[in-house]
């Protein structure tokens, strides 16, 4: 039941993720410039800004949370006799 639980959890999650960072960005369309030490971008949308960062986010933690947790190892059972 849970194999069939997760997927729909995890879709769900990012739906709403996705619906907040679209109603975000529509209402603050006003452009903005990140500023990092010495360094400062063009000015782009806080939406924008938002979506990628986001984006960005789901892509690393879903190369970091395997290994760490052990996801989508083989586990090697053992009868008990």
């Amino acid at each position: 039941m849970q194999k069939f639980i997760s997927p729909i959890l995890s879709s769900i999650i990012l739906a709403l993720w996705v619906s907040g960072i679209a109603i975000f960005s529509v209402q603050n369309s006003t452009p903005i410039s990140l500023k990092f030490m010495a360094f400062q971008s063009i000015h782009i949308p806080v939406g924008v800004i938002l979506a990628f960062s986001v984006s960005i986010g789901v892509i690393i933690s879903s190369i970091l949370l395997p290994p760490l947790f052990g996801i989508g190892q083989i586990k090697e059972h053992q009868e008990d006799f």
